[in-house]
C-alpha cells in the first residue's frame, strides 16, 4: 500500500492544490494528514474542505486545537493569536465540528505506522522533534512506537533511526526501513516550509517495500501571500513563504 502523508498546510490553498496535483502521479492508495490544516494562511475553509474530502484520517495539530477551542493559546505571540482568532471567526460550522473531533494520534496496526502531530511522548503538549535529543525522549515508548512514526509540527524534513538505547539522525532523503530499527520521520510542511526551501513538502510511504520518499513541488507563492495580506494577517506570514522559513 502506498500512503500519501502530508502535514502543516496552514491554510495555504495554493500549496495544497499543487501537492494534490503532484500526488496524481504518485500512485497513492490512501492519504493521511498530520495536522495544522489551519493557522497563518488566507484559506482555512478551502483547505479544510480539501483535507476532509481527501484524507482517511487527519491528526489534530496545535493550530487546529487552538482554532477549535481545544487548547489555551494565550501564550502564543500576538500575530499568531490574531491569525487563530481570525480563522476561528471565519471557519464554517462543518469545518469547526471536524476540527473538534480530530484525534491526537492514530496507530495503523496492519502496517505498523504511528501518526502524530508532534512528539508522541506528551501528545496534548505538542512538543517538537527536530533534534536527536528530542527523539531520544521517545525511547521509553519503544513498544508503542510504530516501525515508522510520522510527525509534522516542526515544518522540517527530518529522519531519526532508533534502537532500544540510541538515536541516530539520518539525512532527510528517501530510504528503506531496516528490521531492527524504528524510525521517527518529520514530513515537513505543505504550506509553510522552514528549511529555506520554499517549495511545498509532501511524502509517500510504501508499506509493502517499506520505503519512505520525500518530495517537493513549486506553487504560486505570490497568490498565496496576497491572500494572507488581504486577510489582514501579519505581513511576515506572507513574506516568509518566499524564503521558506
Amino acid at each position: 500500500m502506498r500512503l500519501g502523508i502530508l502535514s502543516d498546510i496552514h491554510a495555504n490553498f495554493e500549496a495544497l492544490s499543487a501537492v494534490l496535483e503532484a500526488y496524481r502521479t504518485a500512485n497513492v492508495d490512501v492519504y493521511y494528514c498530520l495536522g495544522d490544516t489551519v493557522g497563518y494562511g488566507g484559506s482555512p475553509n478551502e483547505c479544510c474542505d480539501l483535507i476532509r474530502d481527501l484524507c482517511k484520517t487527519t491528526i489534530l495539530g496545535n493550530h487546529d486545537a487552538a482554532v477549535s477551542g481545544r487548547m489555551d493559546y494565550s501564550y502564543y505571540y500576538e500575530a499568531a493569536r490574531h491569525a487563530l482568532d481570525v480563522h476561528a471567526a471565519m471557519i464554517s460550522a462543518e469545518n469547526m465540528a471536524w476540527l473538534k473531533g480530530l484525534p491526537y494520534q492514530e496507530m495503523l496496526t496492519e502496517i505498523n505506522v504511528l501518526l502524530c502531530h508532534g512528539s508522541p511522548v506528551r501528545l496534548e503538549e505538542f512538543e517538537y522533534i527536530f533534534a536527536p535529543e528530542q527523539a531520544r525522549e521517545c525511547l521509553p515508548l519503544w513498544d508503542k512506537l510504530g516501525h515508522i512514526t510520522l510527525i509534522g509540527h516542526s515544518h522540517l524534513c527530518k529522519v531519526f533511526a532508533l534502537s532500544r538505547s540510541s538515536v541516530e539522525e539520518l539525512p532527510a532523503m528517501d530510504f528503506e526501513l531496516e528490521d531492527d530499527k524504528k524510525y521517527i520521520v518529520s514530513v515537513g510542511s505543505v504550506g509553510q516550509p522552514r528549511d529555506f526551501d520554499n517549495r511545498a513538502s509532501y511524502t509517500v510511504y510504501d508499506s509493502d517495500k517499506r520505503r519512505f520518499e520525500f518530495k517537493r513541488i513549486e506553487y504560486d507563492i505570490e497568490l498565496s501571500a496576497d491572500k494572507v495580506l488581504r486577510a489582514r494577517l501579519e505581513r511576515n506570514f506572507a513574506h516568509r513563504l518566499f524564503i521558506g522559513v
